[in-house]
């Protein structure tokens, strides 16, 4: 008996499922299948895409803050750059970029070629206003003809590096002319030249600090 009346069951359930599906179209049909299937499926979650902070920044800097970047050369086809607020000063679109220690004042553009004008670079520094900040990096060399003199005035900005510079090292390094930056921001960064570790023929690797200032310091 129970055999009979679970056949009896099924053949019911088949034929009425039979009548069902001849008053659905195939389409209905089609689309109830996709969408059963599409219960047991986990949502896919797509990162958004990443917001393009001032000069390249991971994250942005605090409102009130400056954002600056500055990235030494590479080899010779990555030349130097200096960023503040998101503005190229010294990068090879501006066609400003040269040999040696390049330069930049905030609200004042300039390149110095250290390897040839030692004593022009120092009359900048100098005369470069108080309250001002002074972005430096290098591309090739900037040490073989930089004098004693401009590495002491350098060194009284605050470098820790300029007298340990040798031939075609990494260099980058940000001062202020008549006020003192925050103690944990990155002020300086340096690579030394080194024939076992050179990422191209002749050149350590590039290098960059970045970080943000206080607007309410200049």
């Amino acid at each position: 008996l129970k055999l009979t009346g679970f056949l009896l069951t099924s053949l019911a359930a088949w034929y009425l499922g039979y009548i069902f599906a001849a008053f659905l179209s195939k389409e209905a049909i089609t689309t109830s299948i996709a969408n059963l299937q599409d219960i047991g499926k986990k949502p896919v979650l797509r990162a958004p895409v990443p917001r393009r902070q001032k000069c390249d920044h991971w994250s942005p800097c605090l409102p009130g803050n400056y954002a600056y970047r500055i990235l030494s050369g590479g080899g010779k086809e990555k030349l130097a750059k200096i960023c503040f607020e998101d503005e190229l000063l010294i990068s090879e679109e501006k066609g400003n970029v040269g040999r040696g220690i390049n330069i930049a004042i905030v609200n004042c553009n300039s390149l110095i070629d250290s390897t040839e004008h030692s004593g022009e670079m120092i009359a900048f520094i100098k005369n470069a206003p108080e309250g001002s900040l002074l972005l430096m990096t290098t591309h090739d060399d900037g040490s073989t003809r930089l004098k004693n003199d401009a590495k002491k005035l350098v060194q009284e900005l605050g470098s820790k590096e300029i007298w340990n510079m040798k031939f075609r090292s990494s260099w980058a390094f940000i001062a202020a002319k008549g006020f003192k930056l925050p103690d944990d921001i990155q002020k300086e960064k340096i690579n030394y030249s080194d024939k076992k570790k050179n990422r191209y023929n002749g050149w350590p690797a590039e290098i960059q600090i970045e970080g943000c200032i206080p607007r309410n310091l200049i």
